[in-house]
């Protein structure tokens, strides 16, 4: 891809996500929402009406098989990842792929493999560690604002009644995969050191997968990390990194907005606030037009090397807590 070349995006999917993704392409200069693929003509047609997309394809097969699509943005379950980004890769299309990357990480390791083999780019959407405010906190933590960080504590939760894709094993359910992974994600952007220990617990569903469960890490650097994830409560979304001489509170892990800076006793110094967003999912997209103009195959803000290590972590804890997936 050139420097003053439009990125052209095939979105795969057509729920909430690819609506998200559409509204964020809209709105962005070098990089379009060109086309969409769905399981249905039908409803392809009526997602490329509603956004605005030249082209609507019945089948992922043929989105797939355009050549003017530069990107393949795949936004279905994370349950249907596996089979859809092979094909694309297959085929030699790069993908920007939703979290949870894939289901495990068996499935994660063959796909990133894939990638290298075919020499195509493969990228995970895991927004948060595209937005600029990671290099915000990162400078403060740097800058010895808030002393030595000793405490980082992170929550996301949500009301998500007994939806399919949380209750059910086949899609992958439960509150890790969808909401979890920011909480690790937000601890392994500010703290990358070794994990000495990982242990967590979980309160399950009927169907046997977590609907809220907690985490704690011990790092190697002295770091402790506590994360809570449900699917079942309206969280207060909050991330609090202690040092000691204060502390950063970031007011949502899934997409910050501000940054309050504290000192010793808690006394209160500053707010910073992020740049104006079009949805927050902007960051991705821009970050993958980059690494495509430069011929990476990885996206310098998520190494495919992450990406496994956090299905990992995942994996690890599922088998703890004994919730199984029938592609595990």
């Amino acid at each position: 891809m050139k420097q003053n070349q439009n990125m052209r995006v095939g979105i795969i999917g057509t729920g909430w996500i690819a609506d998200k993704a559409a509204i964020t392409l809209n709105g962005l200069q070098q990089c379009e929402a060109y086309a969409v693929g769905s399981r249905s003509q039908l409803t392809a047609d009526a997602f490329a009406q509603k956004w605005n997309i030249s082209r609507a394809y019945g089948s992922y097969t043929e989105l797939i098989a355009d050549p003017d699509v530069d990107l393949i943005y795949v936004g279905t379950p994370h349950s249907h990842h596996y089979d859809v980004t092979k094909e694309a890769l297959l085929a030699g299309k790069p993908c920007l792929v939703e979290k949870a990357f894939m289901a495990n990480a068996r499935q994660t390791k063959e796909i990133i493999d894939l990638a290298h083999e075919q020499k195509v780019f493969l990228a995970e959407a895991i927004w948060t560690r595209y937005q600029p405010v990671v290099q915000t906190v990162r400078e403060l933590i740097g800058s010895g604002r808030i002393g030595q960080p000793r405490l980082l504590t992170a929550t996301l939760g949500y009301s998500m009644g007994n939806k399919e894709r949380i209750m059910r094993p086949d899609l992958c359910g439960g509150a890790l995969l969808d909401l979890g992974v920011y909480a690790l994600n937000f601890t392994r952007m500010f703290f990358p050191a070794d994990i000495v220990s990982i242990d967590g617990t979980c309160v399950k569903s009927a169907t046997g997968m977590d609907l809220t469960n907690a985490t704690t890490l011990v790092l190697k650097d002295g770091m402790l990390a506590n994360l809570q994830s449900s699917a079942q409560c309206v969280g207060d979304n909050i991330g609090v990194i202690a040092g000691t001489e204060g502390n950063l509170i970031i007011d949502n892990i899934n997409n910050p907005q501000t940054i309050t800076v504290n000192g010793p006793d808690r006394t209160y110094i500053e707010t910073i606030r992020v740049p104006q967003q079009i949805t927050g999912y902007e960051y991705q997209f821009i970050a993958c037009r980059q690494a495509l103009i430069d011929g990476l195959l990885e996206p310098r803000e998520m190494p495919h090397a992450e990406t496994l290590y956090i299905m990992q972590l995942m994996d690890g804890l599922r088998q703890k807590w004994g919730v199984h997936y029938p592609m595990d």
